[in-house]
């Protein structure tokens, strides 16, 4: 499987309603810990003094301004980002700015969802901004692929058999960076999540806000946690919920992702089991094996649909591991594809599934840049100059542990081979000076593993730790109103709980 999926793509989507306490009585934002320095001394200010127009657009107000391409060189060109902005339901105590994940996931879709993504308190009491990060959706997207081409990409075999296979993913990989350096101007060599941190801290300037609110879930933790690291005294409340670590490795980050999805393969294995709907028979154990040589069997002899694509080794794999996120919703929609296919050898509804969580329409297209953006932002994080030897070793191992995704995931690191030189990056991140830092962690998160935000907490130097005892990506507004009451009133007042908590 040639894309992975490191951390969420844009999920609105499994947004739970969930109950409501009283509220505690909004209390007004604090002035930053330190007066921000005047912004003339370092070539800044036209992009600090400029006027925000916001414009009516429906259901919500929205926006442009410009910030600098490169912040290595403040007098090239410039990039314009692209906001929205929610105001709040009653009187405002300040702006609360959120992002979903991703990357390559837009804030301005997800500001704009805020009755669903935010409790009705929190709509009441902050604007709700987001803004889409540099290359991304609405701000000056970055397209690299025609829509015929993003597919081949999807359906192309990622665990190869022979010498000749391995070699083959290697220089595929290699079309991605043709494409971006050919097509998609000079955005996607400055995607990078350090630039796109210090767009945020010219758009919380130009809203007035004395300090940063923030929501991010996600890869929107790795926007979060880079702030605080680089603007510690201008943190105000700020929620990182899902946390992806910014200063691991891509194999780091990749072989956690492979072990806590495996996880996830044997919890949804159990669960389709006891659903009595199982398209599979046997153990949970069985189920877990069955499904495996089920995917194994599509790289050989791939699964008809409705339309003139077939589901492809990778496309099932696909299909499956995004389909584990969030298993109230997911979990159901999964067996009944996987039936489809098992009893009927028809892929249709897994191909379905696939389009759905890659945004692809019936006729095609592909609605958003995620794709590409997903690439040019993980490359510059996280490079990788692995050789093919080197990969082929690693998923000898990873799938030793994870023999669902271990092979695929190792051999997708291949992607970020030979894309331009990594960006700037940080060793350590404390926030030492920032305000209280609350961090959300579920126990077991498919694409966020508990531990990255267990270690998050302990590095920050004011940091607590709020623990969901759950299975699921994310945990704010996805069913716990232990969860969401922590958080609320921490949005609300600042208070942070006085120990770590954990919710059941």
């Amino acid at each position: 499987m040639r894309v992975r999926i490191l951390v969420v793509i844009a999920l609105v989507c499994g947004v739970a309603i969930a109950g409501c306490s009283r509220a505690p009585e909004p209390v007004p934002l604090p002035e930053p810990t330190v007066p921000a320095p005047a912004p003339t001394e370092d070539g800044l200010a036209p992009f600090y003094e400029q006027t925000i127009e916001w414009r009516d657009c429906g259901d919500a107000e929205c926006a442009r301004i410009d910030v600098p391409l490169d912040y290595s060189n403040l007098d090239g060109r410039t990039t314009e980002l692209s906001l929205t902005r929610v105001p709040a339901a009653d009187e405002p105590i300040g702006a609360l700015l959120v992002n979903p994940g991703g990357p390559g996931g837009s804030a301005f879709d997800y500001a704009r969802a805020a009755d669903y993504i935010v409790s009705p308190s929190i709509r009441d009491a902050f604007d709700v901004i987001g803004v889409d990060p540099r290359g991304v959706a609405g701000s000056d997207p970055i397209r690299c692929w025609s829509d015929a081409e993003i597919d081949y990409y999807f359906a192309s075999d990622g665990t190869p058999d022979t010498p000749t296979e391995a070699e083959a993913i290697a220089e595929d990989t290699n079309t991605l960076v043709e494409a971006c350096d050919s097509k998609a101007g000079d955005v996607w060599e400055h995607m990078d999540t350090i630039s796109t941190t210090r767009d945020m801290d010219i758009v919380r300037s130009l809203l007035g806000e004395p300090v940063l609110n923030y929501l991010g879930k996600s890869y929107g933790t790795a926007i979060g946690t880079t702030y605080a690291e680089l603007f510690p005294q201008r943190v105000g409340r700020m929620v990182l919920d899902g946390v992806l670590p910014v200063t691991a490795s891509q194999e780091e980050v990749t072989f956690g992702q492979a072990v806590s999805f495996e996880a996830s393969v044997k919890h949804f294995a159990t669960d389709c089991v006891d659903s009595g709907e199982c398209p599979f028979v046997g153990s949970a154990r069985e189920v877990e094996q069955a499904l495996r040589s089920f995917l194994a069997g599509l790289d050989d002899s791939p699964l008809p649909t409705a339309s003139d694509r077939e589901l492809t080794e990778p496309l099932g794999q696909y299909a499956v591991l995004s389909f584990l996120y969030f298993p109230r919703s997911d979990y159901p929609r999964l067996r009944t594809a996987l039936t489809e296919a098992v009893e009927q050898n028809d892929g249709t509804a897994l191909l379905s599934l696939v389009d759905e969580r890659v945004n692809r329409s019936p006729d095609g297209r592909y609605l958003d840049n995620s794709t590409e953006a997903f690439y040019a932002v993980t490359c510059a994080d996280m490079p990788y100059d692995g050789t093919v030897d080197e990969v082929a070793r690693l998923a000898a191992q990873w799938q030793e542990v994870s023999p669902t995704f271990g092979e695929a995931f190792a051999w997708g690191m291949l992607s970020c081979v030979g894309w331009p030189q990594a960006a700037e990056s940080l060793d350590l991140v404390s926030g030492s000076g920032a305000a209280p830092i609350l961090v959300v962690s579920t126990r077991q998160d498919p694409a966020t593993p508990y531990d990255w935000g267990v270690d998050l907490a302990g590095s920050l130097e004011d940091a607590h730790l709020v623990t969901w005892n759950a299975t699921n990506h994310t945990a704010y507004r996805e069913g716990s109103s232990c969860v969401d009451e922590v958080v609320d009133e921490y949005l609300l007042t600042g208070v942070t709980p006085p120990e770590d908590v954990t919710c059941d």
